[in-house]
């Protein structure tokens, strides 16, 4: 993101990262505190194997981050917390970062 908000570009990349319930749950449990995947999965109530896919694409999003740590019994356990983010969604947003996009015009897949 620069200064004046984020290009449209990244405001597509946040948004549809964003748009999905588990992936809201997910920034949602991780704010109060960072947490490792079984102990995440277990929270929310999924399977391990959907929560690191979700878990990734929120980290390309650059929203969250992971660490690696080893636990008392020399065991591997990635930690995953929040990075710091602020998007402001309004109509002055979107006008300022429409004119950015890289793919003007009708999406894949949009009917005009």
């Amino acid at each position: 993101m620069n200064a004046t908000g984020p290009s449209g570009d990244e405001l597509l990349r946040l948004l549809g990262t964003l748009a999905n319930p588990h992936r809201l749950r997910i920034v949602a449990a991780l704010r109060a505190e960072r947490a490792y995947v079984s102990q995440l999965a277990r929270e929310l109530g999924i399977s391990r194997a959907l929560l690191q896919l979700h878990l990734r694409k929120l980290e390309a999003a650059g929203l969250v981050s992971a660490t690696l740590e080893l636990s008392e019994d020399g065991k591997a356990m990635k930690f995953y917390e929040v990075n710091p983010f602020l998007v402001e969604l309004s109509p002055d947003t979107i006008a300022a970062a429409a004119p950015t996009l890289s793919t003007p015009g009708i999406e894949e897949g949009e009917r005009p």
